[in-house]
């Protein structure tokens, strides 16, 4: 019997994702866990392995479309149905298979569809099709394994027959003349023939350098972009053909509008600021990378204030801990899950970093290095997103001095680190008081004010600012 692979809860709360890729398509045979679909939940893009062997027979949700949770969205026929009765596909033929023959090297002395998976795969036959035990059926399968005997042609036991081999895979439309270069799917080339529009005009955005269908709608409607994401793309004017655009607010973008109403208004927000002399954390950092042990690792002010940050809690510890509103409780936290707010064209996520606080400053620099580039490829899954407990924004890669970062749920600060740049500043004091030019930024910190006040959140931010304008100040923590 087929069974119905349902979608399933892949993170603590799930209600519903977009189907954004079929992995798969009908005839397809599959093993256990092999991945059949790319969702995009709430917070990430997931890849959802099958929990069953055999035939797709169908694929009941649509590219594009959200469902909810416990939706069916492709049904699976039996491993048994995918293979003939007798369970070998010639045991009811009248022609025999010259199996004396030795297989090329590289090559199986297997029939179409059965051995390892990188043969063809073997589709279902269709409706009025001949069946694999019927003698049409096991001439036409005798036809295609004589293709592959050795030396190319068919083998000297099998007859010819007149009826055609059945295709192993739907024949894709033929290319449209002078784009025979440019990657795109049948259904792409399609739309850009009925929109009359030029595939080699178009900068493929697709994997692999494949174009869109997203590539086609934005260059037919005078490029305007069909997904908010176009917007930052290169060469995209976004007031170009309309005067506006409506973008679904779903996925990515839904939960983070969700989480940031719900902090901004739950949690009284209580923001200070502090500008500070970096120049001796960027000098630090340049010696880092002079070591044999970092020149493989990104190394940036930003793992320095991760360090710093963590190194201030031990004198602050409300700022690691959490007021649980429906227990009347403050939960302080004896570890530290550091969270890096990510902007990605799916909107911001902030993945954390686990028990940030126990890595080695080596540790901690490959942790954030892999943690943004997932980030940024929009492969960060939803474990890696929850459980955070402090979080760092950094805003200074665009230019910006700083801001009042709004406080992720659960957590109860937020640390906004701003651009560091050359201005002049006094050092020195008394008789030796100089201006020079130094590297200077801000920070700002964000915190519940509901059980930290004041005192705490100065002592912390203070704490942070002392060290990033020293970095030997880490050793009094």
């Amino acid at each position: 019997m087929p069974s119905e692979y349902k979608l399933p809860d892949v993170g603590e709360g799930l209600t519903e994702a977009e189907i954004v890729s079929w992995k798969v398509k009908p005839g397809d045979t599959i093993e256990i866990n092999d991945i059949v679909v790319e969702i995009e939940t709430a917070k990430s893009l997931v890849e959802l392995p099958s929990p069953y062997a055999g035939t797709i027979e169908a694929l009941l949700v649509s590219e594009g479309e959200t469902v909810a949770v416990g939706t069916p969205i492709i049904r699976i026929g039996s491993a048994d149905d995918a293979a003939p009765a007798g369970g070998s596909p010639a045991a009811d033929t009248h022609e025999p298979i010259d199996t004396n023959v030795p297989p090329a090297e590289g090559q199986n002395n297997t029939l179409v569809g059965y051995g390892p998976r990188e043969t063809v795969a073997q589709r279902r036959p269709r409706k009025g099709s001949a069946s694999p035990g019927s003698d049409a059926g096991a001439a036409t399968q005798l036809q295609v394994q004589g293709a592959f005997a050795p030396g190319g042609a068919q083998s000297e036991d099998v007859e010819a027959v007149d009826e055609p081999p059945v295709p192993t895979e739907p024949a894709a439309p033929a290319p449209e003349p002078g784009d025979v270069r440019v990657l795109a799917k049948p259904p792409v080339r399609k739309l850009a023939k009925d929109l009359g529009v030029d595939l080699r005009s178009l900068t493929p955005s697709g994997p692999n350098g494949t174009v869109s269908r997203d590539d086609v709608q934005a260059a037919a409607s005078g490029g305007m972009p069909e997904r908010y994401e176009d917007l930052g793309r290169p060469g995209v004017n976004p007031l170009r053909g309309a005067r506006e655009t409506r973008e679904p607010i779903k996925g990515v973008r839904k939960m983070m509008g969700q989480a940031m109403v719900e902090s901004a208004f739950s949690a009284p927000h209580v923001t200070e600021w502090v500008t500070v002399d970096v120049t001796a954390t960027m000098q630090f950092c340049e010696r880092l990378r002079s070591r044999r042990e970092f020149r493989d690792v990104r190394v940036s002010p930003l793992l320095v204030l991760a360090r710093a940050s963590m190194l201030a809690m031990r004198r602050t510890p409300e700022i690691n801990s959490w007021w649980d509103a429906r227990a009347q409780e403050i939960v302080y936290k004896g570890y530290v899950n550091l969270g890096i707010a990510a902007a990605t064209p799916r909107g911001l996520v902030v993945p954390n970093v686990k028990d940030a606080d126990q890595l080695s400053l080596l540790e901690l620099a490959q942790a954030l290095g892999e943690l943004t580039d997932t980030a940024r490829a929009g492969r960060t899954q939803p474990a890696e997103m929850s459980g955070g407990t402090f979080t760092i924004t950094n805003v200074g890669p665009f230019g910006v001095d700083s801001g009042t970062p709004i406080i992720n749920p659960g957590e109860s600060a937020i640390l906004c680190f701003g651009a560091a740049k050359r201005q002049p500043w006094v050092v020195g004091s008394g008789a030796d008081e100089r201006i020079e030019i130094r590297d200077v930024c801000t920070l700002a910190v964000s915190f519940d004010h509901r059980h930290i006040d004041g005192e705490k959140g100065s002592r912390f931010l203070a704490d942070v600012a002392s060290i990033m304008a020293d970095p030997a100040a880490a050793l009094l923590f």
